[in-house]
């Protein structure tokens, strides 16, 4: 039963669990940069690739960051209001539960030489009988990658768009601007877009920080001669001999004030976009011509994004169950569940050595969000801005700059490698993204029900148990699904906390995606992909079941 002494604690307990491993770990990396004579440091310098490195990692993040924010505001922009954008919320949004290493394999089995693209092309309008030899993969520029970070952050900055909408009283705000003259993009502009975007600021930060510092997204589309500079770190920290641990330190923090500085340069960015937007609002800004091109150009950008990642993942499926598929063929010869039967065992241990990681993981930030907010309801909190802030820590600090000192910490404690301690470090990227699933719907919670069961003698617990939470049971379950996907998507803290010795589906498909065996690595891909579908599929399910006699009592999610 939940106690009021006990909710008192939960939200400074959450808070706790989301700063204190952060800095502890950023503790336990910039220490090991700068002792030891500063040879990390100077080794580091040394590196030939590092001006490079350090290129890729600002280009690859801040573009595709961009691009993200740009498509997402054009789709806002040009579709809001219409059945397309009713259309594209269905279609983006259960893309968000894909993990990234899975769409990174999506893509690459899409766009590779010998992929889908080539081969619906292949050889009637190419004359090519053999994949050609153009560096598509890996390419030197890191346009591929900035492609798949594309496709995996718009459905995220897109939900999040959809989330803040409501609040930027949109439809009140571009009828003014539209009945003064504007056109739709104008009115949008100028009227919506500076309240949505201060909504939507956090979100975007977080995106520039993982963009900037993916480790399996790059390690699978990015360049390799030389890394990204995250990747590099992670190859570091791996080697056996232990000799560039300090190495690896000094990129790790090289990298935090990398991303440090890039976000300063974005807030700069955003000023100089906001005094645009006034003098374009005092000098009357009409461009209706905009309208036709911009509604244009948000379906292809909609449909490329989404497209690409589903025909990747279709890809990923055709691939574990092809048989006889030789270059130029679009489809395999035969089909066979030859590959799942072999890797059944190893898939099934994996499996469920991940699905119990991410439950736990998820089951323990459920408990702590559902607590913080009822907490938030009894006490009447009002979380302010630095909460909001703490809140999206994890997230903002990348993970190559803090998971290195957590691991030095779980290796001297003696808890590496356990998947109890991988669990513990997912909690920390896990616990963030429920709360901010869950928290909408749960305020959205009509208070007069809970008055309603005080005034008839319930107790603040009961109304919690009996009223509220079946009520909310889909919004809960959402927020579960969501977790589960971000756990099962980890893989840079289960590499590190778990020593190498806790194999996930994660770490085991991007350990595959070096080799050529596109039929294993399919299995092991779409096996990754299914545990957060199934997550999502019994979130709709379970509620539709249950209030199929009460569906009044359901709140939507």
């Amino acid at each position: 039963m939940i106690t009021g002494g006990l909710l008192r604690w939960a939200p400074g307990l959450t808070l706790a669990l989301l700063i204190l491993p952060v800095m502890a770990g950023l503790l336990g990396t910039v220490i090991p940069a700068f002792s030891d004579n500063a040879n990390g440091l100077r080794n580091l310098l040394d590196w030939p690739g590092l001006r490079l490195a350090v290129w890729l990692s600002l280009t690859t993040g801040i573009g595709a960051t961009a691009l993200s924010l740009g498509i997402t505001l054009l789709l806002v922009a040009s579709l809001w209001g219409t059945r397309v954008f009713t259309a594209v919320q269905h279609l983006l949004a259960p893309l968000l539960s894909v993990p990234h290493a899975a769409a990174a394999l999506g893509l690459a089995f899409l766009i590779a030489p010998s992929g889908w693209i080539v081969r619906l092309f292949s050889p009637w309008a190419t004359g090519w009988t053999q994949p050609p030899d153009l560096l598509i993969l890996n390419d030197p520029y890191g346009l591929s990658l900035t492609l798949g970070l594309v496709t995996k952050e718009v459905p995220f900055l897109f939900l999040m768009a959809l989330a803040a909408l409501p609040q930027s009283d949109v439809a009140r705000r571009m009828n003014v601007a539209q009945s003064l003259g504007a056109g739709r993009i104008a009115a949008f502009v100028i009227s919506v877009l500076p309240s949505l975007y201060r909504q939507l600021r956090l979100p975007v930060y977080a995106v520039l920080a993982y963009s900037m510092t993916a480790v399996e997204m790059a390690m699978i589309l990015g360049p390799t001669r030389p890394n990204t500079l995250s990747a590099q770190v992670v190859v570091w920290m791996a080697d056996a001999t232990l000799r560039f641990q300090a190495t690896a330190a000094a990129g790790a923090v090289l990298q935090l004030g990398l991303v440090i500085a890039a976000l300063l340069g974005w807030r700069l960015a955003e000023r100089l976009v906001r005094r645009m937007i006034v003098s374009l609002a005092q000098m009357g800004l009409r461009a209706h011509g905009l309208d036709a091109l911009a509604r244009t150009l948000a379906i292809f950008a909609g449909t490329v994004t989404a497209g690409a990642l589903i025909l990747g993942l279709a890809g990923l499926a055709t691939w574990s169950v092809a048989g006889l598929w030789q270059f130029p063929a679009a489809l395999p010869e035969t089909l066979t569940l030859r590959t799942w039967a072999r890797a059944a065992p190893d898939l099934a241990r994996t499996g469920a050595l991940t699905l119990g990681i991410a439950m736990t993981a998820t089951a323990l930030s459920l408990a702590l969000v559902l607590a913080c907010l009822e907490a938030e309801h009894r006490f009447a909190l009002s979380p302010d801005t630095r909460a909001l802030w703490v809140l999206y820590l994890p997230l903002l600090v990348p993970q190559v700059a803090f998971l290195p000192g957590l691991q030095i910490a779980a290796l001297r404690s003696g808890v590496e490698g356990h998947w109890l301690a991988v669990a513990a470090a997912h909690l920390v990227f896990v616990l963030p993204y429920v709360f901010l699933s869950l928290a909408p719907g749960w305020r959205a919670w009509d208070p007069r029900i809970s008055v309603a069961g005080l005034s008839l003698g319930a107790s603040p617990a009961r109304v919690f148990w009996r009223l509220r939470l079946p009520m909310l049971l889909r919004p809960v379950l959402t927020a579960a699904a969501v977790g589960l996907a971000v756990s099962v998507g980890q893989y840079l803290p289960t590499l590190l906390i778990g020593g190498g010795r806790v194999e996930t589906l994660t770490t085991e498909a991007v350990a595959l995606s070096s080799g050529g065996n596109r039929r294993l690595i399919g299995t092991y891909a779409l096996l990754q992909m299914l545990l957060p579908a199934l997550g999502f599929a019994l979130a709709l399910l379970l509620p539709a079941i249950l209030f199929r006699n009460r569906r009044g009592m359901a709140v939507a999610a």
